[in-house]
C-alpha cells in the first residue's frame, strides 16, 4: 500500500510549528474551514435558507460516517460529544445487581463517569481491569470477561499511552458471555482501521475534534441493529416521521424517523459545524484510513526508534496504536516539559508520565528533526 504524500498545504500550520498532539484536538482542514464559513454565511439571512437545509446536511454527511466503520447508514446518530452517546447507550442497556461492568485502569473520564452512575442505579459492580507484568490490556480484559460481566465499555486506544485494545477479540469474547459492549473510538476513528461487522459493539461513539479532524461539538454514534428500537435522551420534533413536512409538526405522532435516527441530538441541523465536519469526512475517505494508518505507523516506527534510543521507552508497535506514542520520561524530566517545547513552537502532551505524540499527515521530516533536538537540549 502507497503512502500518503505529505498533506501540510491543506492545513494552516506555520512552517516554524510542530503540531504532534491532534490526540488533543486535531485541525481542521482549510476546506473543512471554508465549508463552515460558507454554512455559518447562510444564517446572515435566514429567510434564503429553505426548509430542507434543516434536513440535507445529516442526509448527506450521515452515509460518510457510516463508511468510516463499515457500517449501514440507519445505524448512524449524530451526537455533540462523547459523553452524550455513552447516555444514550446508558440508558438503552441493562445490567444486573451484581453485575460486573468492565473499565480499563486509566480509561477517559467520560467513559467512566457514566458507568459509575448505571452501577449506582442498577446495582452493578465497577471493576477496573489493568495489566501486570507482561501482560497486554487485551490479554487482561479478555481474562475478566466471565459469565457475571453485563458490559464492557473500552477504547480502541487508551488516551495516555495509546496502548492498543484487540477488539475484535473482545467482542467475540462478550458475545460468548452474552455481556454488552460499547466503544469510545474519539482516539482511533479516522486513523486506525475498524469495522462494526468484525467487532459488532452494541455502541459506538466518537468525538470529531480530534482524529476525524472536524470541529468541536460534532462526533457521532453507532447503534447496533438490535439497538435502534430503545429511547432517545430527547423528544425533539426532527427526529420524527414526517418532520420533513413544517406545516404538519403539529400533527403529532410517536413514530420515530427509522434507524438510530431517533438518538439524534436536539438541533442537530448546524448550519456551520455540519458542512465543516463532512469536509473533513470526506478528506478522510479520499485518503482512505488504511493508508492513514499506514502513513503515521511508518512515520512513527522511526520516530519511535529514535525515542527508545535516547531512553525514553515507547512500547512496541503490536501493542499500541500505530498512529500514537506514549514515550515514557525519565525522572529527571523537568516538570515543565511541555511549556519548554511550546515555547519553541513545538506542540505535544503529557499524561501522566508520558509524553504523548501523535502526529499526522502534516507532520514533516523538518517537524521530527525539531522536535528531537530540542528534546536532547531539554533532558540533557
Amino acid at each position: 500500500m502507497s503512502l500518503i504524500p505529505n498533506q501540510r498545504h491543506l492545513f494552516d500550520i506555520p512552517e516554524d510549528v510542530t503540531f504532534l498532539n491532534v490526540a488533543t484536538m486535531g485541525p481542521l482542514p482549510k476546506a473543512a474551514f471554508e465549508a463552515g464559513q460558507r454554512g455559518l454565511a447562510r444564517k446572515l439571512r435566514p429567510w434564503t435558507i429553505p426548509d430542507a437545509d434543516f434536513f440535507e446536511d445529516t442526509r448527506q454527511l450521515r452515509p460518510l460516517l457510516a463508511r468510516l466503520i463499515g457500517a449501514d447508514e440507519a445505524g448512524i446518530a449524530l451526537v455533540p460529544s462523547v459523553s452524550y452517546g455513552l447516555a444514550v447507550a446508558a440508558q438503552n442497556l441493562t445490567v444486573a445487581r451484581g453485575q460486573k461492568i468492565l473499565l480499563l485502569e486509566d480509561q477517559f473520564p467520560s467513559n467512566v463517569y457514566t458507568w459509575r452512575r448505571l452501577a449506582a442505579e442498577t446495582g452493578a459492580e465497577i471493576r477496573t481491569i489493568s495489566a501486570r507484568g507482561n501482560q497486554s490490556l487485551s490479554e487482561a480484559l479478555l481474562d475478566a470477561i466471565a459469565a457475571d460481566t453485563g458490559l464492557v465499555a473500552c477504547p480502541q486506544v487508551r488516551w495516555t499511552d495509546g496502548a492498543r485494545i484487540d477488539l475484535a477479540a473482545i467482542g467475540a469474547r462478550c458475545r460468548e458471555v452474552g455481556a454488552a459492549l460499547v466503544l469510545d473510538l474519539t482516539q482511533s476513528c479516522g486513523a486506525m482501521r475498524f469495522d462494526v461487522k468484525e467487532v459488532q459493539p452494541d455502541f459506538m461513539v466518537a468525538a470529531g475534534y480530534k482524529w476525524l479532524l472536524g470541529p468541536y461539538a460534532t462526533g457521532f454514534l453507532y447503534a447496533a441493529p438490535h439497538r435502534r428500537e430503545g429511547r432517545p435522551l430527547e423528544e425533539n420534533w426532527i427526529t420524527r416521521a414526517g418532520a420533513e413536512d413544517f406545516s404538519r409538526l403539529i400533527d403529532y405522532t410517536d413514530r420515530y424517523a427509522p434507524g438510530a435516527e431517533r438518538y439524534d441530538m436536539g438541533e442537530r441541523s448546524n448550519f456551520a459545524l455540519l458542512p465543516a465536519f463532512r469536509a473533513s469526512i470526506e478528506l478522510i475517505l479520499g485518503w482512505g484510513v488504511d493508508r492513514i494508518e499506514t502513513t503515521l505507523a511508518h512515520r512513527n516506527r522511526a520516530l519511535a526508534e529514535a525515542l527508545n534510543a535516547r531512553g525514553l521507552q515507547v512500547g512496541p508497535e503490536t501493542g499500541r496504536g500505530p498512529h500514537y506514542l506514549g514515550a515514557l520520561l525519565p525522572d529527571s524530566a523537568p516538570s515543565d516539559l511541555i511549556q519548554r517545547l511550546r515555547a519553541e513552537q513545538i506542540y505535544a502532551s503529557k499524561r501522566g508520565n508520558r509524553l504523548r505524540i501523535t502526529p499526522h499527515l502534516f507532520t514533516s521530516d523538518t517537524d521530527v528533526e525539531r522536535f528531537l533536538l530540542a528534546l536532547d537540549s531539554m533532558l540533557g
